[in-house]
């Protein structure tokens, strides 16, 4: 733990460190993969380049020091943090590559002003943060391999089936090659895999797109222009090739009440919310399922909510194209407003949505518009957590 005297330096620093944190993290991670390139696999390459990840690590950065005397703040992003890499399998020597590269990557941006007072303080808060992921992070590991089906680190899954949703998006069933039973997850939840692609090993999450059966699972991907994996996947990945995948995790999931549910989905981010779908529904729960999509053409999953429409009469489903070919049959053409979602969703219900960042932004600030509470509203992103701004 850290020294009241040190806890103040932190708090002292925090500006400044706020102020470069961005530069801090541009110096850290070509650093990190330069002295271990062994730990790229862990991170997606796009997002680096993009800006995304060290945006992120940059906030988080700044978040912990400007909270290090109230961490009870952080309870949420801490938990979405330990789930993360519980998924990617992180480790505790990976802490001290980490801490190593980024203390050093500190000192290298503020240079003389890091006094042996300050590194000192700075170096004994990484490791506050870092044993408190390690222990929860530990615990997280020993209950999923406690569970029936369970398991710790990689797990070898077989594709044994593979279908065509839409122009750009293909589900793939994995079954457990041992042929034993798999866990349970929570809907929302993700699979980590761990792949090898011409001599180079990555690691991605998936969502789970279908509700939990004991049996197999089923991830919905969709081609990514230039990317890596999810090419990969669509071309080359065919029935009865095997992979790794890490047991399940996230915390983006279905809350345990019994109030209405909005979930609301642009693309791909339908994939998380099919799961839920299943759930609410099956608690007998409210349900408005609200969909954004180009047009027909990249609209995955339009029988399966039909269908479910059909039979569940307290499911209400929306779908909105911003791009229609001649013939679809949306019941709206353009985006997401305000109106439809206050024609659809109840006053009280509880709302989830998830899509490419601009759709975020977009519903992000109509909610703030809206005045829904923030109790009531949960997002997720594919990807490092940014800000909805």
């Amino acid at each position: 733990m850290l020294t009241p005297d040190q806890t103040a330096i932190i708090k002292a620093t925090a500006p400044v460190v706020a102020q470069h944190a961005e530069r801090i993290t541009s110096v850290f991670y070509p650093l990190m993969f330069e002295r271990y390139p062994e730990v790229r696999e862990v991170f997606n390459q796009a997002h680096q380049h993009g800006g995304s990840q060290p945006r992120a690590l940059a906030n988080a950065v700044v978040a912990y020091a400007s909270n290090i005397d109230n961490l009870g703040a952080l309870g949420a992003a801490v938990e979405r943090i330990v789930q993360k890499h519980v998924s990617l399998n992180i480790t505790p020597p990976q802490y001290q590559i980490v801490g190593e590269c980024l203390l050093e990557a500190i000192g290298r941006v503020l240079g003389d002003a890091v006094t042996p007072e300050i590194g000192a303080a700075w170096t004994a808060a990484y490791w506050q943060l870092a044993n408190l992921l390690i222990a929860a992070e530990e615990k997280e590991y020993r209950r999923k391999a406690e569970l029936t089906g369970g398991w710790r680190g990689t797990r070898r899954l077989r594709v044994v089936r593979r279908a065509f949703e839409s122009e750009v998006i293909t589900s793939f069933w994995l079954a457990p090659v041992d042929s034993g039973p798999l866990m349970d997850f929570t809907p929302g939840q993700y699979l980590g895999l761990r792949l090898d692609i011409d001599g180079t090993t990555v690691q991605r999450n998936y969502s789970l797109s279908d509700a939990p059966n004991g049996k197999t699972y089923r991830i919905s991907v969709k081609r990514e222009p230039g990317g890596l994996v999810s090419n990969y996947l669509h071309d080359r990945v065919q029935e009865g090739f095997e992979l790794d995948a890490f047991a399940p995790a996230g915390e983006f999931t279905l809350a345990q009440n019994s109030k209405p549910v909005v979930l609301l989905t642009a693309g791909v981010g339908q994939t998380p919310a099919l799961p839920m779908l299943d759930r609410a529904l099956a608690e007998g729960r409210q349900v408005v399922y609200v969909h954004a999509a180009l047009n027909s053409a990249v609209h995955a999953f339009r029988k399966r909510v039909d269908s479910l429409a059909t039979e569940h009469p307290n499911l209400r489903h929306v779908y909105i194209y911003s791009e229609p070919l001649p013939g679809d049959e949306p019941h709206y053409r353009g985006f997401v407003t305000p109106e439809i979602l206050q024609r659809y969703a109840p006053a009280d219900a509880d709302i989830y949505f998830l899509g490419p960042k601009p759709f975020m932004v977009h519903v992000n600030r109509m909610l703030r518009d809206l005045r829904v509470a923030a109790e009531r509203i949960r997002f997720e992103f594919f990807g490092p957590m940014e800000a909805l701004e």
